[in-house]
């Protein structure tokens, strides 16, 4: 028997035991010498209390979820603080608790990680992305304070996952696919890797649902060959090592699930072509024993040229450290073998919380120690909470946050000899601000191994970077923010530009401001009050007004966004006044005015020529603005458009213009249906169009090589609310996960 060998091709148990509170303080006990079990069933207590009669959508007791959450932090060795704030994590959000009451009870370590784990909910954001963005940035910044929160959330994350089977199809593709875009790249950043592997396997079980079964299967099929192949593998390193008189345990796993899926899209291989589906991992005590037994594979086995990686001689940003060599077998067949020492191993393992798991394994020498983590190990943190600061539209920090967590990593060095890790592309530019941010800004020239390169060139791993500056170079160039690849470096040179240029900011948001304003039809006067001007800062992060019109006129936030936050605060104020009722009287009086062919209405102009622009196909019932072409009549544009943001510049060529609501007319619109591809998806799209009696004028279907279907539609409606009906009913079709209008 292979002692440690773990062949199944299913990775994901059923989670079908019932964890106890009891089971928690046992798996507690196998790490720590002494546990503070008083303190772990007064927070159990407590959450029973609170939680009360609370169930879960399989109909379990909430209280399951905190204890699984706590039990899943026991196993990679958290201390008792932490295991109290996962079983307290929700008693905020979702009962009576509050902050002080849990401050009061529990101190302020546990009440300050449960306040970092719980969601912004009372707080109104004027959409989803919004919301999610403000709940990321409120979760790194408690980060920055204490790490462990992020290690309940990912625990909380993982219990969700295993049991995201109660869920309808849609919120199972949406936390799917949010844990694979934020919560896996995550556990991979902090070294957490036992809960990456888990978190990708589960995330593609629902994402790709056929795929994972058809590889679940194909692996089972092969598993009794695979299982000797490796077995006779191990047995002769085993073997050799023993001859080296080196002291090693050699153990072999199969790789995870989405690790070779994967693999198969990024080659195009079938299963079949795989054959490094199993690894073996050798285990010594010392560093000089790792490559003492790389030796030793290596004379056994030739190994394959361009698949060595030395991770213990550069270790990887997350402290993952251990040399991986694929190696040829009998007949040819690859295999990977990683080698590591036992600490090495540890911390591969449980990544950040082996650094709790390791302090309270000694506890009781010098009582209870201080936890540190060093410095250069939250590196990337600390980048992320320096450039989320200067992000306010929530779109743009979403997709750059995945950008950040998923990049690949190349490794660069230094003139003296200092590792550099920067994500893959990365120029010398991203080299410079990651130095330091005058270095960047100062910048003139690289040399690339000795080299002189253009600045714009793509690092590789090995590369001898040095940077040449210039005290005559007054700044970066506007250019470079087209090449660059780190967030870092894109938000340096913004700040550089906003600093220099704020004067011109300033002017070009305060216009910008008051464009939308008139556009809207209030008086300047009437919403620039003090109250109103408050609630866009707050929201927001400003510090006064200047910074918020330099914003705007630097682009990092629409006047739009802006406004419509004064606005819900203007609206609350004059509750009073029926406001419903002004916009009647002034949909009235519009009425008496002749339509266009097109079913708009031009303020003050009959017999205008109007003309519904293609870019945003508009229709009754959007929100509408005209731009008064040369010699074409009047366009008119949602004002949700990409291009509106253009013609406001011109301000004295926009026109008031409206529906006429008594006319009938149909008009087409283009929808994008994003999915994830299957047998069957275009037909059942073409029925919902064909049930809801939606006319189809066009449309265009592909799939990329990772199954992700994009259906491009041209529909006929008369309205906005057939519309969105179409839209809802579409969002329901089986794989789809989301579903948008042209802008």
């Amino acid at each position: 028997m292979v002692t440690g060998m773990v062949l199944t091709a299913m990775p994901i148990s059923e989670y079908d035991k019932e964890i106890t509170i009891q089971d928690v303080i046992t798996k507690k006990k196998e790490i720590s010498k002494r546990v503070d079990t008083k303190a772990i069933m007064k927070a159990y207590n407590y959450a029973v209390q609170h939680h009360g009669d609370q169930k879960r959508r399989s109909g379990e007791p909430y209280i399951i979820h905190p204890i699984n959450v706590a039990y899943i932090l026991a196993g990679v060795g958290l201390d008792e603080a932490t295991i109290c704030a996962a079983l307290l994590h929700d008693v905020v959000e979702d009962t009576d608790v509050t902050d002080a009451d849990l401050r009061r009870d529990f101190g302020e370590e546990v009440a300050d990680m449960v306040a970092g784990v719980t969601k912004l909910g009372s707080m109104q954001f004027t959409s989803v992305e919004e919301q999610q963005a403000e709940d990321y940035r409120k979760m790194f910044l408690a980060m920055g304070k204490d790490i462990r929160v992020i290690i309940i959330k990912l625990a909380d994350r993982l219990h969700n996952m295993r049991t995201l089977k109660y869920l309808k199809r849609d919120r199972q593709i949406a936390n799917a696919k949010e844990t694979m875009e934020i919560y896996a790249p995550l556990a991979n950043r902090l070294g957490l890797y036992s809960m990456k592997w888990e978190l990708e396997d589960l995330s593609f079980k629902y994402l790709y649902p056929e795929e994972y079964h058809e590889l679940v299967e194909g692996i089972d099929k092969k598993r009794e060959e695979r299982l000797k192949f490796i077995e006779k593998i191990m047995g002769d390193i085993r073997v050799q090592l023993k001859k080296q008189h080196i002291d090693a345990e050699v153990t072999g796993r199969a790789k995870h699930l989405y690790s070779i899926y994967r693999k198969m899209k990024r080659d195009n291989k079938t299963l079949d072509q795989i054959y490094d589906l199993f690894a073996l991992r050798i285990l010594v005590n010392s560093v000089k024993d790792c490559y003492a037994a790389l030796g030793v594979v290596h004379e056994m086995y030739s190994p394959m040229p361009g698949r060595f990686k030395d991770y213990i001689a550069v270790p990887k940003p997350n402290m993952y450290q251990s040399i991986h060599t694929t190696l040829l077998g009998e007949k040819g067949t690859p295999f990977e073998v990683q080698i590591r020492t036992w600490e090495m191993h540890r911390i591969a393992e449980y990544g950040i919380a082996a650094h709790w798991a390791y302090k309270e394994a000694n506890y009781g020498k010098k009582g209870k120690q201080v936890v540190t983590v060093t410095k250069d190990k939250l590196a990337w943190l600390r980048e992320t909470l320096e450039w989320q600061q200067d992000m306010k539209d929530p779109q743009e920090f979403l997709n750059t946050l995945k950008t950040e967590l998923f990049e690949d990593e190349v490794y660069v060095f230094t003139p003296k000899g200092k590792i550099l890790v920067l994500p893959r592309d990365a120029t010398p530019i991203d080299f410079a601000y990651s130095i330091h941010e005058e270095i960047g800004n100062h910048m003139v020239g690289c040399k690339i191994n000795s080299k002189m390169m253009p600045i714009i060139t793509k690092l590789q791993s090995g590369d001898i970077v040095e940077i040449m500056t210039s005290d005559s170079q007054k700044g970066p160039s506007r250019d470079w923010l087209k090449f660059i690849k780190t967030t870092k470096a894109k938000s340096k040179i913004q700040s550089w530009f906003k600093k220099e240029q704020r004067s011109e900011n300033i002017e070009k948001g305060k216009d910008l401001i008051d464009k939308e304003i008139k556009r809207i039809g209030i008086s300047h006067d009437e919403l620039f009050k003090q109250d109103y001007i408050n609630a866009a800062l707050d929201r927001y992060k400003f510090k006064n007004l200047e910074d918020m019109y330099a914003s705007v006129g630097f682009g990092a936030i629409s006047q739009v966004k802006i406004i419509s936050r004064m606005l819900e605060e203007y609206r609350k104020s004059h509750k009073e006044e029926n406001i419903e009722q002004k916009i009647e009287e002034l949909t009235s009086k519009r009425k008496t005015v002749k339509p266009s062919s097109t079913g708009v209405v031009v303020k003050g102009i009959d017999n205008c020529l109007v003309k519904l622009s293609k870019c945003c196909n508009p229709v009754p019932g959007d929100n509408i603005i005209g731009y008064i072409t040369k010699g074409r009549g009047v366009s008119v544009h949602r004002t949700d458009c990409v291009n509106v943001k253009d013609l406001l510049k011109e301000e004295d060529r926009i026109i008031d213009v409206y529906w006429y609501t008594e006319k009938a007319a149909s008009y087409n619109v283009d929808i994008t249906v994003y999915a994830n591809d299957r047998s069957g998806l275009l037909a059942d799209v073409i029925q919902v169009l064909s049930n809801l009696k939606t006319k189809l004028m066009g449309l265009n279907s592909k799939a990329t090589k990772e199954h992700i279907a994009t259906i491009e539609i041209t529909i006929e409606v008369e309205n906005i609310e057939e519309l969105n009906k179409v839209l809802k009913e579409l969002r329901k079709v089986d794989s789809v996960y989301e579903v948008t209008r042209k802008k």
